[in-house]
């Protein structure tokens, strides 16, 4: 097997790859967990859920082929894409907005396991402060910049309702946050270098009652009538600009 530096991988690889790698790791995972210590691209690819020649070839831009006839090594490939994700590293987060979905995110037992740590909860309503969540004290939203610069925040998440997501977004970036994660419904303007990912789980209950609609109507022999003007992949699109779908 070969490998290559960090710095020699980032360059060049696609997003649409750098999307997949975390599914990768995730079913590495498992079948490590399962006692399995290798496994073909096709054994992988079905587990991940994608066809093993797109599998393969998002893991040559790692420099990872496996060996013939014997396919890959879980363990080593788990760490090697580990490591290219970045999860080898312990990542300091901070939590803004703490409602119920705020609650949610803090007791996510998931984040320290893949490299996340919470290191702080903020919420700009006083009668949150007295609030404990997962062991952590809520504190207020004016403490951003101190904690930001006391632990090393690089990311932070953003669970404000939506009119109040681009001031949140605005103090993160002014503190020197430069990765962020939105389940605001509210599409965010940051500077150049700030990286925005989006989670809106409403686009995503329209975007399968879409593909329901089309099975339900090609059931009964009908033509698919369009939901709101989204009557097909254009239409998906004008939902949120922001939406993806990886190549």
């Amino acid at each position: 097997m070969t490998e290559r530096t960090p710095t020699e991988a980032a360059r060049d690889i696609p997003e649409a790859t750098v999307a997949r790698l975390p599914v990768y790791l995730r079913a590495l995972t498992s079948l490590a967990e399962s006692g399995t210590p290798t496994c073909s691209s096709e054994e992988l690819a079905s587990a991940a859920g994608v066809n093993s020649a797109k599998l393969r070839k998002d893991l040559s831009y790692l420099g990872s082929y496996g060996t013939r006839g014997v396919g890959y090594d879980v363990e080593y490939l788990r760490y090697q894409i580990a490591r290219e994700i970045g999860v080898t590293h312990d990542w300091p987060v901070v939590i803004v907005g703490i409602g119920n979905l705020g609650h949610a995110l803090a007791n996510f037992s998931g984040f320290r396991s893949r490299g996340f740590r919470v290191v702080a909860l903020l919420d700009a309503d006083p009668g949150r402060h007295r609030e404990q969540v997962a062991g952590i004290d809520v504190r207020p939203f004016s403490d951003l910049a101190s904690i930001v610069e006391e632990q090393g925040v690089a990311i932070g998440v953003i669970s404000t309702p939506a009119h109040a997501a681009q001031d949140v977004a605005d103090a993160m970036v002014a503190a020197g946050i430069s990765s962020i994660l939105n389940f605001a419904p509210q599409v965010l303007a940051v500077p150049e270098g700030v990286d925005v990912r989006k989670v809106d789980l409403s686009i995503e209950l329209q975007i399968l009652a879409y593909h329901q609609q089309r099975k339900s109507s090609s059931a009964a022999g009908q033509e698919p009538v369009a939901l709101d003007g989204v009557g097909d992949a254009g239409g998906l699109g004008d939902l949120d600009g922001r939406v993806e779908a990886p190549a």
